[in-house]
Parts: structure tokens; sequence; C-alpha cells
């Protein structure tokens, strides 16, 4: 029996940029404790979307989202859960706005009523876990790009969340890099969801695997067996066939 908390919940979920065709329709899924979900599918299927719509960023046309067993019904919803969520974005310029690498890392410790001794311990403490250590004083923007995706993740870390939506965190790594993310992964204690192209890093971070198609998350079988040599089952989480 899976005792399991629910984290997200989404049922019924559509949405559509304006002017053009639906990007998700009736799109049902469920994230709970322990889950290590990776979503790989196509570009304009919707991934991205998918989270932006968790995190508020985007508000869906019909269908309702859950975090944490509290219905997500307006931004103020939204403001009281977003801490405990952690979202890197695709791009890690997206992210990152202060001028050094301490003090964006320090900034959502900040906001969250920490006080500045806790926060840049807090900030030195993640940095050191993620390999940076000596990184406090560099200057955000001259960072290269697998330096900033790490710097992104700290800055997310550091805001001690209890899920993790990553949008494709391994754009602009060398192998050495995302070998270090994989050991990074391995031992966080956190549900996430991670979008990749990349099957060998989904394999070595997740536990089930998901794609989409026609706006809904399925479990593609094929793909687990031809890229895995073998199926994961679905467990307790709800999906579609087509």
């Amino acid at each position: 029996m899976d005792t399991h908390a629910t984290l997200i919940k989404l049922e019924g979920i559509a949405f559509g940029y304006p002017g053009g065709s639906p990007v998700l329709e009736d799109l049902s899924f469920t994230l709970s404790e322990c889950d290590r979900i990776g979503i790989v599918a196509p570009n304009g299927s919707g991934k991205t979307t998918l989270l932006h719509i968790i995190m508020g960023l985007l508000t869906p046309s019909a269908g309702s989202l859950e975090l944490f067993g509290r219905v997500m019904q307006n931004e103020k919803d939204f403001r009281d859960v977003r801490r405990k969520v952690g979202l890197l974005f695709q791009d890690a310029d997206d992210q990152l706005f202060s001028p050094t690498v301490l003090e964006d890392v320090a900034f959502g410790p900040l906001n969250m009523g920490k006080s500045k001794d806790e926060a840049i311990a807090l900030s030195r403490e993640t940095l050191e876990r993620l390999g940076l250590k000596g990184f406090e004083e560099k200057i955000t923007f001259k960072l290269s790009g697998g330096e900033k995706r790490l710097v992104a993740l700290a800055t997310i870390l550091a805001m001690q969340p209890q899920i993790l939506l990553l949008d494709e965190p391994t754009a602009g790594l060398d192998q050495k890099t995302k070998k270090h993310l994989i050991e990074i992964l391995s031992e966080l204690d956190l549900a996430y969801i991670l979008i990749s192209h990349e099957f060998d890093f989904l394999r070595a971070t997740t536990d089930h695997m998901y794609t989409m198609e026609n706006g809904k998350i399925l479990v593609d079988e094929k793909l687990h067996v031809h890229v895995h040599e073998h199926a994961h089952e679905v467990g307790a989480h709800p999906h579609k066939h087509e």
C-alpha cells in the first residue's frame, strides 16, 4: 500500500496560447513524495508549458491543480506554496540577475525571512554541495553556460524546496558536469519532474519515464524497452493510453 503523500495533482488540464492550437488537452498527472519522474517528448509537445502551469506562471483554460493537497485558484494560493517548489528554467539567464553568485543564491533565503547571516551560511553550504566552493564572489554574467546552470540550481536548492521542476537541466553542460549533476540529483531526498532529451541522463536520474502526445501525459512502454532494455511499470500514477 502506497503511503506517500500526493504533492502535485492535475486533472483535466487544458491550455493553449492565443491564436494557436491547444497545447494541453484533458491532461491528468500525479506526483507523490519520493517520485522521480522523467519526461521526454518532442519540442512543442507542452513540456515546459506543463511546468509553468504547475508554478502558476500560466493559467489553464480548464481543469484543476492541487499542490500539497490544496486547490490552486489564484495568485495568492501560488505565492503561499511557490517557495516549496523549485523551478529550474530552461535558460539559466532567466534565473540569475544579481551581480555576484553569492548574492544570487542568497536572494531566495533572504526573501523567505532568513537573517543575512543565515542566508549567507546556507548559500555557502549549497554552493559547496554543488562543487562551487570559491564561486561566491564571481560575477554571474561572466560564468560559463555550465557554471550558470549549476548556480541556477543552487539558487533553488538554497530555498530548501520540497519539489523540483527541472527543465532541460543538462543544456550547455559538458560530460563531466553532467556526471556531477547526476551525483547531485542522486543524493537529493526530493520528488522531482525532470524534462530532458537525453535518455542516458534520464535513465540515471529517474524512476519512471513519461512522454507527451496529443496534449496528454502517457507512459511509452516501447520507449522504455528500447532505451532501458526493460519496462517500468506505472504504479500508482494515473495516465491515459490513446
